[in-house]
């Protein structure tokens, strides 16, 4: 990408939504989505890292997903923890921008459902909008198959 790129706060319209059902409790599953650097065992061909500062609000993570020699560098800062109910992160790598948000809701029978949200500016402009619409499903079944490996794991007790 040339030129300067816009801010990455505002949501693009490249927007992807998932949901699961955890069986286990709110504060439970906060700690498990914010073990930064164990998303790897429920995100496929990624590892994660804390580049800097403690995995807290300020903090900045990377995410770099490789499938065969196709890498993606994903840098996010973390711009909001409110334990049990919610994470906000603002995605600011050279590709992926927008803000992401993960919203824990304690349910009945010490269930959490998890709703995972992004809006991602969509890269190379007229190219990027005409191409969202064939890459949106597949980032939605990506998105929802995580989470459902997430809340497996969740479960078990693997995670945190």
């Amino acid at each position: 990408m040339t030129g300067p790129q816009p801010t990455p706060a505002p949501p693009g319209a490249g927007e992807v939504t998932a949901t699961v059902i955890v069986r286990a409790p709110a504060d439970k599953v906060f700690r498990a989505f914010t073990a930064w650097e164990r998303q790897g065992e429920w995100i496929p061909f990624t590892q994660v890292r804390i580049v800097a500062g403690d995995g807290g609000e300020g903090s900045t993570i990377e995410a770099v997903t490789t499938v065969g020699p196709a890498v993606l560098r994903d840098v996010m800062q973390v711009v909001r923890l409110d334990p049990p109910y919610e994470v906000r992160v603002v995605h600011t790598g050279k590709i992926l921008r927008g803000p992401g948000i993960m919203r824990a809701t304690p349910m009945d029978g010490g269930r959490t459902q998890v709703v995972w949200h992004e809006w991602f500016q969509l890269p190379a402009g007229v190219v990027g909008r005409l191409a969202w619409p064939v890459l949106w499903p597949g980032s939605k079944v990506s998105l929802t198959q995580a989470l459902r490996r997430f809340a497996r794991l969740v479960e078990t007790g693997v995670l945190p």
